[in-house]
C-alpha cells in the first residue's frame, strides 16, 4: 500500500489478516456498546494494586480510539511484509515475545516517569500498540529507501515517508502515547540486534555449507530482493535525473505500479534473426531458455510475461521460487 517491497492484498499473510479482522471487529462492536468499554481500559492501578491481570490481555489487543485503530490497521498491513519473508509462525512468536516484554516495560516506564516528574501516569492507551510500534526498527533496518518524487525541489519524498507519516499521527493521538512506542522501540531494537543479526550468515560461511534446500531458496531470494531493489533505485534516479521537477509534486511517480515493473523500461529493440531460425523467446533469454509451459501458468496467475521470465530465468526455472518472488514483490 506504501511501499513498493511487497504485492498487494493480505496474500500469504493469514496472521494479519486476522488481527485486522478481529481487533477492528472487536473496536466497531465497542463503539457501538460503550458500556462494555470499561474492560478494555488499560488501566494501571487497576492492574497493580486490585490485581486485574485480565486487563492485560483485553486492554493491550483492542483499541477504543477509531483513530488508533486506523491508523495501526495501516501500518499491520503495510508491515505484513515481514510475515511474507519470514513465515507466519515466526511472525507470531516474534509478536507474542515483544507483546509480553513490552507490557513489563509499560510498568517500568511508568514507575520511571513517576519518579523523574513526580505525576503518576493511570492510564495508558488501549491496544495492540507496542508490537506495532516495534516493528519500525526492522522496517528502518531491513527495507532500503527508495526515493519516489520531490517537493519544492529539496524535500526528498521516498517509499517510506507515508509509514511514518501515519506512525507519526499514532504517536501523537494520546498524551502518553509515547510510553508505548518507547517501549516497543526498545525492546525490538535488544531483540532483533541479539537475535535477528546473530542468526543471519556470515560472509565467510559459504552458501550452503550445513544448509537445508529450503534456508538455500531463502537466502537466494533475499539476494534477488537486493538486487531487485537496488534496481529499482538506480533507474529511479536516472528518471528523476533525465525528468525535470515540474511543480510542487509529481503525482504520476507518487504511487508506482507494484506488479508491472516492466513497463515503465526503455525498450530493447530486438536483434535481427533469419527467417528460417525463429523463435517465440525474447532474445535476452537466449543464453536461459525458459519453458513456455512455466510462463503460461504464472501469467495466468496475472503476472506480466516480462515478470514471469525474469523470475524464471533468476530461479533456474524453478517455478515455486518464481512464484514465491512475484508474490513477494
Amino acid at each position: 500500500m506504501f511501499t513498493t517491497t511487497g504485492s498487494r492484498g493480505l496474500y500469504k499473510a493469514p496472521l494479519s489478516k486476522s488481527l485486522l479482522l478481529v481487533l477492528n471487529g472487536l473496536t466497531v462492536m465497542l463503539t457501538l456498546l460503550p458500556q462494555y468499554q470499561d474492560l478494555f481500559v488499560y488501566h494501571l492501578q487497576a492492574i497493580t494494586q486490585e490485581h486485574q491481570v485480565w486487563r492485560l490481555l483485553c486492554a493491550r489487543l483492542v483499541c477504543l480510539d477509531i483513530k488508533d485503530s486506523f491508523c495501526s490497521s495501516l501500518l499491520i498491513y503495510n508491515f505484513r511484509i515481514f510475515e511474507r519473508r519470514f513465515g507466519t509462525r515466526k511472525f507470531a512468536s516474534f509478536l507474542f515475545g515483544t507483546w509480553c516484554l513490552s507490557a513489563l516495560m509499560d510498568f517500568l516506564l511508568a514507575e520511571a516517569f513517576q519518579f523523574l516528574f513526580y505525576y503518576e501516569v493511570e492510564e495508558l492507551p488501549s491496544g495492540l500498540l507496542a508490537p506495532v510500534f516495534s516493528l519500525f526498527v526492522p522496517f528502518y533496518l531491513s527495507i532500503p529507501r527508495m526515493p519516489v518524487t520531490q517537493v519544492l525541489g529539496r524535500i526528498h519524498i521516498t517509499n517510506k515517508s507515508l509509514v511514518y507519516i501515519v506512525g507519526l499521527q499514532l504517536l501523537t493521538s494520546s498524551p502518553f502515547m509515547w510510553l508505548l512506542a518507547l517501549s516497543g522501540l526498545v525492546n525490538e531494537s535488544v531483540v532483533y540486534i541479539c537475535v535477528c543479526q546473530g542468526s543471519q550468515p556470515t560472509s565467510e560461511t559459504p552458501l550452503g555449507m550445513g544448509a537445508t534446500l529450503d534456508v538455500q531458496r531463502q537466502q537466494r531470494m533475499e539476494l534477488l530482493d537486493q538486487q531487485l531493489l537496488l534496481a529499482e533505485y538506480n533507474e529511479a534516479r536516472t528518471n528523476a535525473r533525465q525528468q525535470p521537477q515540474s511543480g510542487l509534486l509529481q503525482w504520476t511517480r507518487l504511487f508506482p505500479s507494484l506488479r508491472h515493473r516492466g513497463q515503465n523500461r526503455v525498450p530493447v529493440q530486438p536483434r535481427p534473426q533469419p527467417q528460417a531460425h525463429q523463435s517465440t523467446q525474447p532474445p535476452f533469454l537466449d543464453n536461459s531458455p525458459v519453458a513456455e509451459e512455466q510462463v503460461a501458468r504464472l501469467v495466468e496467475m496475472g503476472f506480466s510475461r516480462i515478470d514471469a521470465l525474469e523470475a524464471l530465468r533468476a530461479s533456474n526455472n524453478d517455478i515455486n521460487m518464481a512464484t514465491n518472488f512475484l508474490l513477494q514483490h
